[in-house]
């Protein structure tokens, strides 16, 4: 079955934005800001937010050339099969998979948290089998419904994160009032302790945090086989994405950093729950509650989407049994979405029975399947434009280049191993590299001993 005549093709750019929104802007951006802020300074964190954006936007340009020249539900598993190796793109495939699915588990059970705010007394396993119910049922009708609910979720993100980004501009410029300042706070707070308060380790830190700050930018790639017109869709998409993440981040950690002195930007409460108080926004806690579900459920909704596209193109290739790359009716992998629900629900469960063992090695593998992503998608990139040249293509019928080759692709791998390295001096992300790192081979050693010689 060719996926051209199977997957239904009703995405469009503006689905294809919010999709990629949906991925990226997660409960951190509101919750954990504010603790990069007190480890790194206001300006340590902008800045690595910069290099964050910057990042993106390299794997953005690989991803858009290999996308635009291919338009494929499997994306990256694919390309990376083509052109590296079978084994590395089974094992991508994999990762990214397994990102998500673990991420569903633990959106499941925040969800409930959030709703034991308003209903204390409905136990929190009811809450989750409502929200699971609902996260797949926008994506088990049809596309559209799934495309469009994700729309508007993610408009509510990007609206809430604006609105709170032009009151916290006001506030900072003295044009709104703000509780404890007699003049307007303008930027005083960001060399209050010195421009880089805990050094330059702690900026190679707040790096790290955010390059993994801007994931999920990525699904584009796996959406372009169900868009109309992919080579229009594609390349302005990826550009209002970034465009739209890289205003909102750091327009927002700028606010944060004027607003909020270094000390009290933890962890204890949102920072924007304590900025919004300052101004006066009356109820800015169930407001807050609120914007958190939509943040999650969007989340969860795109992160079932593209888990369950990793297993149809694992099936398609014949490392999976065939029965997940069936399409229903409406051509929707119906399979893939039930077993990733159901390996959403073991990770939930595995939190709460085996959060030391079963639970830590799945948040372990899958907290840095961003950085093996990411690598293989540079490295793709890479290989397919030398094998493009080599078979005899010109440059010029690309319909979408990645500017500066071969050094984009080179800084992805690059920065990729950089960020490998900076895991690996981290003692808290430590574990995670030393148990990601044997998954990795595993995977790859599976697949050739199991799948090499198969046609």
């Amino acid at each position: 079955m060719e996926e051209k005549q199977s997957f239904v093709k009703e995405m469009q750019s503006k689905h294809l934005i919010t999709l990629s929104l949906g991925g990226v802007i997660g409960t951190g951006i509101f919750l954990s800001s504010g603790y990069l802020i007190q480890e790194a300074g206001a300006v340590g964190t902008i800045i690595a937010y910069l290099i964050g954006a910057f990042f993106v936007c390299l794997v953005m340009l690989c991803l858009g050339e290999l996308t635009v020249h291919d338009p494929n539900t499997g994306a990256f598993h694919t390309y990376a099969s083509k052109y590296i190796h079978p084994g590395v793109g089974f094992v991508v495939a994999w990762l990214y998979w397994l990102t998500w699915t673990v991420a569903l588990g633990y959106q499941f059970i925040t969800l409930a948290i959030f709703m034991g705010r308003w209903f204390p007394g409905v136990d929190q396993w009811i809450w989750c089998l409502i929200f699971a119910l609902f996260i797949l049922g926008l994506n088990i009708f049809n596309l559209k419904l799934f495309a469009n609910s994700e729309f508007w979720m993610s408009f509510i993100k990007v609206i809430a994160l604006a609105v709170i980004l032009v009151l916290g501009l006001l506030a900072t410029f003295g044009i709104l009032k703000y509780q404890g300042a007699s003049e307007a706070p303008m930027f005083k707070e960001f060399t209050k302790n010195g421009v880089f308060p805990n050094g330059f380790g702690a900026i190679a830190l707040a790096i790290l945090s955010a390059n993994f700050a801007f994931s999920g930018a990525e699904i584009i790639g796996v959406a372009a086989g169900e868009t109309k017109n992919p080579e229009k869709s594609v390349p302005k998409a990826i550009f209002q994405t970034l465009v739209i993440l890289i205003v909102l981040f750091i327009g927002t950690i700028v606010v944060i950093g004027a607003l909020l002195p270094q000390e009290k930007a933890g962890l204890d409460e949102s920072p924007f729950v304590t900025i919004l108080t300052n101004i006066g926004i009356p109820y800015i806690g169930d407001i807050m509650n609120f914007i958190l579900i939509v943040t999650l459920l969007s989340a969860a909704n795109s992160g079932l989407y593209a888990a369950s596209r990793m297993l149809w193109s694992l099936s398609n290739q014949n490392t999976l049994p065939k029965s997940f790359s069936k399409l229903n009716k409406k051509g929707l992998p119906v399979y893939g979405l039930a077993l990733t629900m159901l390996g959403g629900f073991l990770s939930l469960f595995s939190s709460i029975y085996a959060a030391e063992t079963v639970y830590l090695v799945l948040t372990s593998i899958s907290g840095l399947a961003v950085v093996g992503v990411w690598l293989g998608i540079g490295w793709s990139h890479y290989n397919f434009r030398k094998q493009y040249i080599k078979n005899g293509g010109l440059i010029s019928d690309l319909k979408y280049k990645a500017p500066l080759y071969p050094v984009v692709p080179i800084l992805v791998i690059i920065l990729c191993l950089v960020s490998m390295v900076g895991i690996a001096i981290d003692p808290n992300q430590r574990l995670g590299l030393i148990i990601f790192i044997p998954f990795v081979i595993l995977c790859f050693g599976y697949y050739q001993l199991v799948f090499k010689n198969k046609k």
